[in-house]
């Protein structure tokens, strides 16, 4: 069933797009193999490009802050005798 059949095509927006040849002949080969038009696969292009953006960026701060305490413990230079820490107390920071 295509989209003129299902009436779906009702709330679509008409867009004309250009693509390179080769994008050409790669769209008219996943939809052949997928057995949907050449539209959907845009569409489903465009969602899958999309649910990536929509990711938050990652905030930063917690690794700076730990890249931070790793630094200081670096310009500590080696302990001698024993180290003053304990691996217990990095994950009760």
């Amino acid at each position: 069933m295509n989209e003129e059949e299902d009436g779906n095509m009702a709330t679509k927006v008409r867009k004309q797009v250009y693509i390179e040849p080769h994008q050409e002949a790669i769209l008219k080969r996943l939809a052949r193999e997928q057995g949907i038009t050449e539209a959907e696969i845009i569409r489903r292009a465009i969602d899958q490009h999309t649910r990536v953006l929509r990711f938050p960026r990652r905030d930063l701060t917690a690794w700076e802050k730990e890249r931070a305490f790793i630094q200081s413990l670096i310009q500590q230079g080696p302990v001698p005798g024993k180290r003053a820490w304990r691996r217990e107390d990095l994950y009760d920071r």
